[in-house]
């Protein structure tokens, strides 16, 4: 696209920086400003993604030397406040929002002019936990369930020692980690449990906070989140699978809808993302994929753009940056630890991006 005389009318230059939650204060961004005559892209939101957004940026400004974005990984909760715009900071307003979560249709409604809900990976959310002497942990829908119901207290539990059979577990309680802030990892953690636990459904349902029951430490981001499981012998949380393999936390084997244990990794969750269809606003839930080899907690995660934005620069710009992560992106998914988009769903996430744009905002 470098020779495109569409963008020979202005410069973009490209600042690639993902702002985690560990590194800035909550919604703090750093400020650059644009040069003269430049355009900048900006955008905040979830922390799951924010490892693959900061390859991707990077691997997009290579081939477009004059184009960039810069990102603020703040959670999707505050990436979701930060789009729809009402009474923030001047410094806290983006181009493009981030969320694990999508949106619910009365945040959409408080977006004048429309709001694109575009998919553009997908990822695992594992149970990551720390037992030195037990390099492989197998759960059950119950036991996991029972352990974030707060019911489930100590390690050598008969829920877990009996899908464990010859792994000596520890009488040691368990520690959950769970998320400080909202977060879509935190729905897509409940959808499920929402789904496969009668108690869940009654007591918590879905949400993106939640106060857990149990003995539960808290830290903002999946960084966050890897880290304190890290450092906290005997416990266990929910985090996206790129996180837990970047902190070097082991990951346990969870049983699925079709009653198999299943390993996270690519494999599974393309499998989790097989028969998945989407509806015409491309919100969909996953909460409980089948599939012999579908790997159980997986979430799409979305880009929320604003369907017309205030000058056709801008609105060229954000096509052509999240067409490139739709089309040569997703070649980048795997190695990070996130899934790739299926033809079907990639094709609908195009389709519906060329309706971004210019006009009154």
């Amino acid at each position: 696209m470098a020779g495109n005389p569409r963008w020979s009318a202005v410069a973009i230059v490209l600042l690639v920086g993902v702002l985690s939650c560990s590194l800035a204060a909550p919604g703090v961004q750093a400020a650059t400003p644009a040069p003269a005559g430049g355009l900048r892209l900006k955008g905040a939101g979830a922390t799951f993604p924010a490892p693959l957004y900061q390859h991707w940026f990077a691997a997009y400004a290579a081939t477009r030397p004059n184009v960039a974005v810069s990102y603020a990984a703040v959670g999707s909760g505050e990436g979701i406040r930060r789009f729809i715009g009402k009474n923030v900071a001047a410094e806290e307003r983006v181009d493009f929002g981030a969320s694990d979560a999508a949106m619910r249709d009365e945040e959409m409604a408080a977006v004048s002019g429309g709001v694109l809900l575009l998919p553009v990976t997908a990822g695992s959310v594992v149970l990551a936990y720390n037992l030195p002497n037990v390099p492989e942990l197998r759960l059950s829908r119950r036991a996991y369930a029972g352990i974030f119901l707060g019911e489930i207290r100590e390690w050598n539990h008969p829920l877990i020692a009996e899908t464990n059979r010859g792994t000596q577990l520890p009488k040691l309680t368990i520690t959950t980690v769970v998320r400080q802030d909202a977060s879509g990892t935190t729905f897509a953690m409940t959808k499920h449990l929402d789904a496969i636990s009668e108690t869940w459904r009654a007591r918590y349902g879905p949400a993106t906070l939640v106060d857990w029951p149990g003995a539960a430490m808290r830290a903002r981001g999946n960084e966050g989140v890897a880290g304190r499981i890290k450092q906290s012998l005997g416990s266990i949380g929910y985090v996206n699978y790129g996180a837990a393999r970047a902190a070097g936390v082991t990951a346990a084997l969870l049983q699925n809808r079709d009653g198999n244990m299943v390993r996270p990794g690519d494999a599974s969750g393309t499998a989790a993302l097989d028969a998945v269809e989407l509806p015409e606003n491309l919100r969909l839930f996953v909460p409980d994929p089948a599939g012999r080899d579908a790997y159980p907690i997986l979430t799409l995660t979305w880009i929320l753009l604003y369907r017309t934005y205030p000058d056709a620069a801008k609105a060229e710009a954000i096509r052509d940056l999240f067409r490139w992560c739709l089309v040569e992106g997703q070649e980048h998914s795997g190695a990070l630890g996130y899934v790739r988009l299926s033809p079907s769903v990639a094709s609908k996430a195009l389709a519906a991006l060329d309706g971004v744009r210019s006009g009154a905002h």
